[in-house]
């Protein structure tokens, strides 16, 4: 399936925060009923990634998170996609030197935004400049692997230009994007 990123065609926010922190809107769901979907953007807390905050969304828990392990039947997933990617759109222009990185919880949900990217290529490049993320541990000459005080090894992000070739067999572990320049 082909998922099309259209910016001018969005569900309309049912509550949005000043800074765009967080946004709410509903879904149509193939059942005919209506699902409430948290937008949430958190600060990304890695050193080695400054400025990067984190995206997620789904239904609210009613903690001030939301549920990232539901399966959800919408009716129009181009139109929910297209409404979480306008509201990064919208926070990326508001809060100028940052860059949105979005994970899946899981491999179908990470197979999803790598396959979002790799088909939306030309629409999203006129908006944003794309990042793949994965990461590495470093092993010194001696064949040891870098570890913290606690033995436990420290991997190290490697962004690089998202690679457009990459299937989904070789997924990043992190998509980070960007405004253009």
């Amino acid at each position: 399936m082909i998922i099309n990123i259209n910016f001018k065609d969005t569900y309309p926010p049912i509550n949005l925060e000043d800074d765009f922190l967080t946004m709410t809107f509903e879904s149509p769901q193939k059942d005919g009923s209506n699902q409430l979907l948290l937008v949430k953007i958190d600060h990304h807390n890695d050193p080695l990634l400054p400025n990067v905050y984190n995206l997620g969304f789904g239904p609210p828990n009613g903690q001030g998170g939301f549920l990232d392990d539901v399966r959800l039947k919408h009716v129009n997933i181009h139109r929910v996609l297209s409404t979480v990617l306008f509201h990064s759109l919208n926070f990326l222009e508001l809060h100028t030197g940052t860059a949105m990185g979005i994970d899946g919880s899981d491999d179908l949900r990470a197979a999803l935004y790598h396959h979002v990217f790799r088909s939306n290529r030309a629409y999203l490049g006129q908006f944003f400049t794309a990042t793949g993320v994965d990461w590495y541990v470093r092993i010194f000459r001696d064949g040891r692997y870098e570890q913290d005080e606690y033995g436990y090894y420290i991997a190290k992000p490697r962004p690089e230009l998202f690679d457009y070739r990459r299937t989904r067999q070789d997924l990043y572990r992190y998509y980070i994007f960007r405004l253009n320049e």
